[in-house]
């Protein structure tokens, strides 16, 4: 069962999500939160294995709450995804530098709400191409951090091939089928690459494969 905490501001929002997520038989929703403090004191409280956190809360928004979260290390379990709108990327930007899985726009299709919820469980990230390509297109070096590009010498022609799967958003589970392995050995290259180029997280290595030409414009 994935354990999920909902934090948005608006309450038909909340009961919108809870509704849908709790039409699934692996998710659950353990407690919801309209605030900043709020949702830091509920993910305390509960643990969950994933926060759907909104960005303009009072009270302390969701980027002061992620990094609350983000930096205890009891927490290290519970992936937060931001929900947010393309009007704040700077926001989102900040959230994912504060440890955020990645992000969700408020009008998703609900199927896709349900996927990205599974994902993050399984600690994957949320960054597609277009939505990477979007952000660092107006972003630039605000959401990148410096890393060195000769690392990427370091990397075996299957780690290179892993690494642009992981650019184009595709799971450890999704990523084994197209390359012949099981899903564990998937987790193992990626942990080793992330190791190699010194990535702090998955969704720095979205940044790093799209930055390094692994991930063609068209996809």
């Amino acid at each position: 069962m994935i354990r999920v905490v909902i934090a948005d501001d608006q309450q038909l929002i909340r009961a919108g999500f809870r509704a849908l997520l709790e039409s699934e038989p692996d998710l659950e929703v353990v407690a919801e939160a309209a605030t900043g403090p709020e949702a830091v004191e509920q993910v305390t409280r509960h643990r969950p294995d994933v926060v759907l956190m909104d960005i303009r809360m009072p009270g302390g928004d969701g980027l002061w709450a992620t990094e609350r979260i983000t930096e205890n290390p009891a927490l290290a379990a519970t992936h937060i995804v931001i929900v947010t709108t393309f009007e704040l990327d700077e926001y989102v930007a900040q959230a994912i530098r504060a440890g955020a899985s990645g992000f969700l726009v408020k009008d998703t299709e609900p199927t896709e709400l349900i996927r990205a919820v599974r994902v993050a469980a399984a600690g994957d990230a949320l960054l597609s191409p277009g939505v990477t390509r979007r952000l660092l297109e107006r972003l630039g070096p605000d959401l990148r951090d410096p890393h060195d590009e000769t690392l990427l010498a370091r990397l075996t022609g299957r780690e290179r091939e892993v690494l642009g799967l992981v650019g184009r958003g595709l799971t450890n589970t999704e990523i084994g089928p197209r390359l012949f392995l099981s899903p564990l050995t998937a987790k193992t290259h990626v942990s080793r690459i992330m190791s190699k180029l010194a990535a702090r997280d998955r969704v720095q290595l979205v940044i790093i494969a799209y930055e390094a030409g692994l991930v063609g414009s068209g996809q």
